[in-house]
């Protein structure tokens, strides 16, 4: 056995080898302790292997799911070892024979299909990327196996970080010699564990066509579309891969589809990262901006959304075709609650339909294609009679084409209540099949069925005490009394008709023809109902995977539906409004506020979101648009105002409604945003050189369509040395890159650039001073700020009051000798820490009363008119 095993793992070496032993999956050698230590389960012995012991581990059959969804989470790859043989043939062979065994599956991140290791909400890509042979093109393509989802797209080694993250795959396979190019090496160590080296003959693009043609079954692929060498090339490869782990099976993956260069808005990683679309920058999914907006019912919705995040468009014709349908089902509220209600009976049939074409499925997968087909046929129906847009439209048309004979034919065959394994039979409706019908009542009324018998024959010779008995020597016998022997066997044709089994002393047993087959049919009905039950699975899944394209069809209308619908209550619970989108380089937001930082407000404190405008349109008469320069103190609201309108341009693009009175948007190509500051040790970076390399990237790539937004560069360095690239920066945006652009900066110097850039406006945060303390405002407005506040935020942080009233006394004695032009004295002018430190030891002295703390503590609201409070209200107000 160990031998076989042993073989079986050299074939997989990348693999954790699961090796099938009765009821459990037993892993050996190294594989066993890898395994022991990433499930926390015993790692035991067992036998030797050149004089060794042989390390040992296993898990159950019945739960490898769980165990499987730990090990890929963790990033392993496992080769599940089965049984290939009966093991009375493996006898024949002699009685030392192993049962054959082989792999008949390798579980991977990007081919997992099985319910329990998949997140409804989140689509599961493989990816592969393609490169022509001597050349540098790239091309990606990229499949969600468990829906059958298939795209492809060329792109540079530029943008090659960008477009993988923007579809963020679980599993990306390259070629060997591409892995290993020192040009990609950046980018695919940022990647880590997903990357997974693959022959370079899976990539070959001259014989791609053939590969591709033999897995469509078509003479040639150039039905599909005209595709390059490196997309045909990663074609190549995503088909190869599958076919490579799957062994055997095909799931019904669509044909690919071609995605144009330019379609999509191009975002960075970083970017991504630092707005945190997906996830927050801890790596959790609450607090990102796809959790606050996420109202779907369907996890092909869930999934629709979370693709449009990460993809919005760059056609405002395409863009807004997707708001006319948020605007109509916002404005018919009635209709819309109709369509979830329906939404909520819609499971999700493309992953059902991939378990069932590789042979993973049981009944309830039939039961959720059975179920979705008639969801769909509900929403149609629903929304069939009214006048809907472009997109609504084309979604009723895919559920009016959902095969009504595959639905019909489920009907008839499924039972109410389906088992989760086809082997436990009991799915098949009762009445659906008569063969079946007799099989089951002789296997679960075979008493019955005898009964029915016995009165037959009592009424047939007249022996009242003629019973049918059953022991386990002779099975089913007829007995009867030793004085009826005459009427058993006294003729022949009675000879004939009775059979004689046994003599007693006061009985004889007899059995006739028709009770030895009932007996054969009793004994053999429980295997022969199972067998019929798995034939007409295997006809439901057959009927069902020739329809895998008008199924797949309808599942993406009703993701459609359901993102619409989903979009048009957000807009409508939240307030949000339509934005006007369109190929302009005007942005103008009106009462803008941040998504996500809203609603924590709410939900945690009970407060409102200040709001604020932003308008980077370009001025009349001005070619390019607007950069707004944005002074203001730490905690201010700076990030939060940058963030905000970064993603006010994504979610208009991605076709939603966003956070604001209203909204002006020329269709932007390139996003950049640098908010935030991090190290990268593990490749030797600092906080400064990450926050260079992101911001050299984005003056080499930002063009006039761009949106810009940067915070605080070059604060990670010498004062001088941070304005001076600050300062170059700034003007290379408004003169190179014409970009619409927010930067935010503590460099109050910055500001004066406004005289002599044109498109560049001072803005500010505003914050009031009050007895020494700092209210932030969080408003935006007009001019710059002669302050950043730095020692009232580090006092609210809660550094130690002998540190703030020190830092105090610096601050003032550098503003001093700033003015007076004694710098370079300022360390002998400045008094001893411990002295400074013994002075802001002593108590603090109260805040003395004044007249406006009198007057609030003389006011009894619950007392007043509203008119005596508005007069209250202007006394104070006066008083300031």
């Amino acid at each position: 056995m160990m031998e076989q095993f042993i073989e079986i793992k050299a074939a997989n070496p990348d693999s954790l080898l699961f090796y099938r032993m009765g009821d459990f999956y037993e892993l050996f050698f190294e594989d066993a302790e890898k395994a022991s230590r990433a499930l926390g389960i015993v790692l035991t012995k067992r036998g030797k292997h050149q004089g060794a012991d042989i390390p040992m581990c296993g898990v159950p059959v019945h739960a490898a799911d769980d165990y499987l969804q730990k090990l890929i989470a963790l990033g392993f790859r496992v080769a599940v070892c089965e049984q290939v043989e009966d093991p009375a043939e493996a006898r024949k062979r002699g009685g030392k024979s192993v049962v054959r065994r082989d792999v008949v599956r390798l579980v991977t991140p990007g081919t997992i299909t099985e319910d329990k290791l998949l997140a409804p909400s989140e689509s599961n890509f493989l990816m592969a990327a393609g490169r022509v042979k001597g050349g540098g093109d790239l091309a990606l393509a990229w499949i969600d196996m468990s829906t059958g989802a298939f795209r492809v797209c060329e792109t540079s080694a530029e943008r090659l970080a960008a477009d993988i993250a923007r579809v963020d795959p679980r599993e990306l396979i390259l070629a060997e010699p591409v892995f290993h190019d020192e040009e990609l090496r950046p980018v695919l160590s940022q990647l880590g564990s997903i990357c997974n080296p693959q022959p370079a003959a899976l990539f070959d693009s001259a014989s791609a066509p053939a590969r591709i043609g033999r897995f469509y079954g078509v003479a040639t692929p150039e039905g599909f579309g005209a595709f390059s060498r490196a997309e045909l090339s990663a074609i190549s490869g995503v088909i190869a891969y599958v076919e490579k782990t799957q062994i055997g099976e095909r799931p019904p993956l669509a044909r690919p589809e071609r995605e144009a260069n330019g379609s999509t808005l191009f975002i960075d990683p970083a970017t991504r990262a630092n707005l945190e679309l997906l996830r927050t920058l801890s790596g959790q999914r609450e607090g990102s901006l796809l959790r606050a907006i996420d109202r779907t019912l369907t996890g092909g919705g869930a999934r629709l959304l979370c693709d449009r995040l990460m993809a919005p468009l760059t056609d405002p014709a395409a863009i807004n075709a997707r708001l006319d349908s948020v605007g109509f089902l916002l404005a018919e509220p009635e209709v819309r609650e109709a369509l979830r209600s329906a939404l909520k009976g819609a499971p999700d049939m493309p992953r059902a339909l991939t378990r069932l074409a590789l042979g993973r499925g049981g009944p309830r997968d039939l039961g959720t294609v059975a179920a979705g087909l008639d969801a769909g046929r509900l929403v149609a129906g629903l929304l069939a009679p009214l006048g809907l847009t472009a997109e609504l439209a084309a979604a009723c048309a895919a559920l009016a084409a959902l095969p009504a004979d595959l639905s019909a034919h489920f009907e008839r065959a499924l039972a109410e209540e389906l088992p989760l394994l086809k082997r436990d039979g009991g799915f098949v409706r009762a009445g659906h099949d008569r063969e079946l019908d007799e099989m089951r009542a002789l296997r679960d009324e075979s008493r019955r069925v005898i009964a029915a018998m016995e009165r037959e024959l009592i009424e047939e010779t007249g022996i009242r005490s003629l019973k049918i008995r059953h022991n386990n020597v002779l099975g089913y016998y007829i007995e009867v009394t030793a004085n009826h022997q005459q009427a058993m066997n006294g003729t022949d044709a009675a000879k004939a008709r009775f059979i004689h089994r046994q003599t007693m002393a006061n009985a004889m047993r007899f059995t006739t023809t028709e009770l030895a087959g009932l007996e054969t049919k009793i004994a053999n009905a429980a295997d022969r109902a199972l067998q019929i039950e798995l034939a007409m699975f295997d006809a439901l899944t057959a009927h069902a995977v020739e329809n895998a394209g008008l199924i797949r069809a309808g599942a993406e209308a009703l993701a459609v539906l359901d993102v619409s619908a989903a979009l048009a209550l957000l807009a409508e619970a939240e307030a949000w409004c339509r934005p006007s989108v369109d190929s302009s380089l005007a942005f103008t937001i009106v009462g803008g506020r941040h998504p996500v930082v809203e609603q924590a407000l709410r939900r945690e404190q009970g407060t409102p979101f200040v709001v604020n405008d932003c308008d980077l349109s370009p001025a009349p008469g001005a070619k390019n648009g607007a950069i707004w320069l944005l002074t203001g103190p730490n905690m201010g609201g700076k990030s939060t105002f940058l963030r905000q309108n970064a993603l006010m341009a994504i979610l208009a693009q991605a076709g939603a409604y966003v956070p604001a009175r209203s909204a002006h948007i020329g269709v932007v190509d390139r996003l950049f945003s640098r908010v935030g500051a991090s190290d990268d040790l593990a490749r030797g970076r600092s906080t400064f050189m990450v926050e260079m390399v992101e911001t050299a990237a984005i003056l080499n790539q930002a063009g006039e369509r761009a949106l810009v937004i940067l915070d605080e560069i070059g604060r990670g360095t010498a004062t001088f040395d941070g304005l001076s690239i600050a300062w170059a920066t700034v003007e290379y945006l408004h003169e190179q890159n014409r970009c619409r652009a927010l930067f935010a900066t503590h460099f109050h110097e910055l500001t004066s650039l406004a005289e002599r850039l044109p498109r560049l406006h001072n803005a500010t945060m505003r914050v009031k001073e009050w007895e020494g303390e700092v209210v932030f405002l969080h408003e935006v407005g007009k001019g710059a700020a002669d302050r950043s506040y730095g020692v009232q935020v580090a006092r609210l942080a809660g550094l130690p009051p002998a540190v703030v009233a020190r830092a105090r006394d610096v601050l003032q004695m550098l503003e001093a000798s700033e003015t007076s032009g004694k710098a370079d004295r300022l360390v002998d002018d400045l008094p001893l820490f411990s002295a400074a430190a013994r002075v802001a030891s002593a108590p603090a002295k109260p805040p003395a009363s004044d007249g406006i703390r009198e007057a609030v503590a003389a006011l009894h609201p619950d007392e007043l008119t509203p008119r005596e409070a508005l007069e209250a209200l202007y006394r104070l107000k006066g008083m300031v």
